[in-house]
């Protein structure tokens, strides 16, 4: 996102911790190559002074909910340092996460507009204030009955297994207090800026600008930005292949004809079974298949079946619907399967298998903490039914025609006189009046 505001003209500077600097210090100098002005500064993450390890800065690292509350108060910890630097670099606007939720405070210390970024899309986004302003869930007489969520565009039913804890148990008086500050901070910024683009759900970007009443702006996706192969390549950990190696791979296969499965950066499968049910419902399904399982889930690799590795070797998108990984399958022209576990991903898969109809659901039926044991397993002839839906027949060739449409969608956007091309020039235009 900063890189796509610095090619605008305007100088962008990105504030993190020395530990996730490492993550983009390439990406930012091949940018200045260039000639874009970008550049970051980096900030100590106080991790001894709310009871974290050396190190810890980032989610990925946090492994238990005593964490992850230490976790937010490091976070809390960072507003008099990053208040220092914003005195001495006098920015012009300022763009936070909606989990930085004293980011608004400072800016109006300093007299210039807080723009709060969501993690998510529009879709999710209207679901989540439906439910917390009419409450549905309190409706039904059982957590696996389904429900309606009213007041939005189209139908869309949830349960209330699906639903993140805050709506079905009283939250610890800490977490409710970074919930309410966060949806504060939303309410109370310049507007919200969107990681996603008009085409992709118009009714929901109208939805939450009209009914919701939140001044907003689509500037996705912003993945479109990595042109250069280093720039796809070099995000996120390392492999233990390289690009080289897994691009000849698949060079040697047919075009649509292997699955991509990997369930995102913070999602930790623990529990042996639910591995080893993956790898048998993959066999079984006799598609091609790249898959990515964190070090930590299969160091030992105890939870493949035997002979697994032989049976499929010359053979292997699915996803666990976080808004990231959705949105890139989109911008890619896959298709996908869903495997929803946590925080907004049920409503992302509502978007994915019912209103866009580009996914086929694994049949996942209950959200979970992503430090939790997850506690159902999804067994093997799910996996295998929905991942031959996707890769074989003709419902499978309507989806990656109609995903294909949206990739082409995505693409114009976020090019000159595009949607989301238009809204980022908006915006930066109504910042200049301001400034002046």
């Amino acid at each position: 996102m900063a890189r796509l505001f610095a090619r605008q003209g305007v100088k962008a500077t990105i504030v993190t911790t020395p530990g996730n600097a490492t993550l983009f210090t390439k990406t930012i100098e091949r940018e200045r190559e260039l000639g874009v002005d970008i550049s970051f500064r980096t900030i100590e993450f106080p991790c001894a002074e709310a009871g974290l390890l050396e190190a810890c800065d980032n989610v990925n690292s946090i492994t238990s909910s005593i964490m992850e509350m230490n976790f937010y108060k490091a976070i809390t910890l960072l507003q008099q340092p990053f208040e220092q630097l914003l005195e001495e670099c006098r920015p012009n606007c300022l763009v936070a996460d909606i989990m930085i939720s004293w980011a608004t405070e400072a800016a109006n210390k300093f007299g210039i507009p807080r723009l709060c970024f969501q993690g998510t899309g529009f879709f999710a986004l209207s679901v989540y204030y439906s439910l917390k302003q009419h409450e549905p869930h309190k409706s039904v007489t059982s957590d696996s009955k389904p429900f309606v969520v009213p007041g939005l565009p189209d139908k869309v039913k949830l349960t209330r297994h699906q639903l993140a804890n805050s709506f079905k148990v009283e939250q610890k008086k800490e977490v409710a207090e970074l919930v309410k500050q966060g949806i504060q901070a939303e309410m109370t910024s310049q507007g919200v800026l969107v990681n996603s683009f008009y085409e992709l759900e118009p009714a929901y970007v109208e939805h939450y600008r009209n009914v919701i009443g939140k001044k907003a702006w689509h500037i996705g996706p912003v993945s479109l930005c990595n042109r250069d192969a280093n720039d796809k390549a070099q995000r996120g950990d390392i492999a233990s292949i390289d690009e080289h190696e897994c691009l000849r791979w698949l060079e040697s296969k047919q075009p649509n004809s292997v699955l991509y499965i990997c369930f995102g950066s913070m999602v930790r499968f623990s529990a042996a079974d639910q591995l080893s049910e993956i790898a048998i419902g993959l066999e079984a399904s006799s598609q091609n298949f790249i898959w990515v399982v964190k070090k930590e889930d299969g160091e030992k690799e105890e939870w493949l079946p035997e002979g697994f590795e032989t049976r499929v070797e010359g053979r292997g998108f699915m996803t666990h619907c976080g808004w990231n990984s959705t949105l890139e399958s989109v911008t890619a022209g896959v298709p996908m399967v869903t495997w929803p576990l946590s925080a907004e991903q049920f409503y992302n898969e509502k978007l994915v298998t019912d209103v866009l109809k580009i996914g086929v659901g694994v049949g996942s039926q209950e959200w979970s903490h992503w430090t939790e044991e997850r506690r159902s397993i999804v067994k093997r002839d799910d996996v295998n039914i929905a991942v031959t839906k996707l890769m074989v027949g003709e419902d499978a060739e309507e989806m990656r025609n109609r995903a294909m449409e949206l990739k082409e969608m995505a693409k114009r956007a976020i090019e000159e006189g595009g949607s989301s091309y238009s809204d980022l020039h908006a915006l930066l235009e109504e910042l200049k009046l301001n400034c002046n």
